[in-house]
């Protein structure tokens, strides 16, 4: 006897915090309502995977987030039989849960699966809506709120780490940037519970250090790694050494690097 997944589990119960840059929710709602797919490119920490939650919390689906790595198999998204004490049974993946439900389905940093893995999703994001379970010989049709959202970070874009144009091409697609700093300050204030004043200071550390990439940073400072720094600072740590911690080190092994972003350290919390 099977009984109903219950996939209000994954229901956003509380407002995800996420401040607009542009028009990015209009264009979301618009895609949704089509149920396109969707692929979001962005820098690391810039508000992706926020976006999403967001969007799904103001839309009122549940939202299933797979984190990719290059260790996935298509097993782990479509689902795999397993053993039990009465023999073997099905288990969806995530993929599969969300298209048989109605959930929206986000595939994080989607560059980072296998490309061999990636094409399992081509049947969702056309025409044909369906997902076919091969090792079970059943034929989902996806749920009429089911839809896809994929991101990725282009700067680590390379020629073993991309999306085939086959595969990009069945999306809509969103850029994302870091904030304009008075839009980012206003983020690192409200998510960190901080003082303006404060969070002004971290975000041009972080100006300071998005100059530097491609002259020696694979990365700029991300506004999480923002919040993460005045975290520290709301815990008592000292302002040079929270920023250190949490916005220096993380990024770069570089001692040159690491000086010059020191002494931007010290010269703003001076």
């Amino acid at each position: 006897m099977t009984t109903e997944f219950d996939i209000t589990q994954y229901q956003i119960a509380e407002q995800p915090y996420y401040q607009a840059q542009n028009n990015e929710i209009t264009l979301y709602e618009a895609a949704y309502n089509a149920r396109l797919p969707v692929m979001i490119k962005g820098p690391t920490g810039c508000g992706k995977s926020r976006f999403v939650e967001h969007m799904a919390w103001k839309l009122n689906k549940p939202l299933i987030t797979v984190a990719c790595n290059e260790d996935m198999t298509a097993s782990d998204l479509v689902g795999r039989y397993l053993l039990d004490a009465n023999g073997t049974r099905w288990v969806d993946g995530p993929l599969t849960l969300a298209a048989r439900y109605g959930a929206i389905c986000y595939l994080d940093e989607v560059v980072e699966a296998r490309q061999d893995t990636t094409v399992v999703i081509h049947p969702l994001t056309d025409h044909r809506r369906t997902l076919p379970l091969d090792k079970k010989g059943e034929l989902v049709v996806a749920h009429p709120d089911f839809q896809l959202v994929i991101s990725y970070n282009p700067g680590y874009q390379s020629l073993m780490k991309d999306l085939k144009q086959s595969t990009k091409q069945r999306f809509a697609a969103m850029e994302f940037d870091y904030p304009l700093c008075s839009v980012e300050t206003e983020i690192v204030s409200k998510e960190a519970n901080i003082s303006t004043d404060i969070a002004d200071k971290l975000v041009r550390i972080a100006e300071t250090a998005r100059k530097l990439k491609g002259h020696g940073l694979d990365e700029g400072i991300s506004t999480r790694l923002l919040v993460y720094a005045a975290a520290l600072i709301n815990g008592g740590i000292p302002a040079r050494d929270a920023c250190r911690m949490a916005l220096v080190r993380p990024i770069t092994d570089d001692k040159d690097i690491r000086d010059t972003l020191d002494h931007a350290i010290d010269a703003i919390f001076a």
